[in-house]
């Protein structure tokens, strides 16, 4: 039997750097055929965008790479805590929001850490560009790329 994996990416609004870490990770286990053994999705701290697609800064930007989404902005669930392997978040506001949260669920799977702590150049905090031009996006881009390969490769 297959081995499975779950991955939730978290930021602020579910808009910008989640969204893009979902469809980089994504594109990765498709392309490494393994995606039968990935849960993956994305939510935010927030309610501000429930619903919404992501930027479209961010849309572009995945695009330039050949990959798509379809996604829609949805808060963190309670659920999300019991239910998720991995809550991989963006800074130090969504990593204390997060943990806060933790502490009304009972019996929490998820670990909860910095998605940057798997930087192999060390560069923790991955910013959001939602006021930013598409050089920010596309930094936000290069950094999950980067961060997902290396939490892939340690999760292999």
């Amino acid at each position: 039997m297959a081995t499975s994996h779950s991955v939730l990416f978290v930021c602020l609004g579910n808009i910008c750097r989640s969204p893009i870490a979902e469809a980089v990770f994504r594109k990765m286990v498709m392309d490494a055929g393994v995606v039968d053994k990935w849960v993956i999705d994305s939510g935010a701290t927030s309610d501000w965008n429930v619903g919404s697609s992501p930027h479209a800064k961010g849309l572009a930007c995945l695009r330039k790479h050949g990959i798509e989404t379809n996604h829609r902005a949805r808060q963190v669930t309670r659920e999300d805590f019991t239910s998720f392997d991995y809550m991989l978040c963006m800074d130090d506001s969504n990593l204390s929001d997060l943990k806060r949260k933790a502490k009304s669920v009972g019996n929490v799977r998820a670990k909860i850490e910095l998605l940057g702590s798997y930087d192999p150049l060390k560069q923790l905090i991955i910013k959001d560009p939602y006021y930013g031009y598409d050089k920010d996006f596309e930094t936000v881009y290069q950094q999950c790329v980067r961060c997902c390969k290396a939490f892939l490769e340690a999760n292999s």
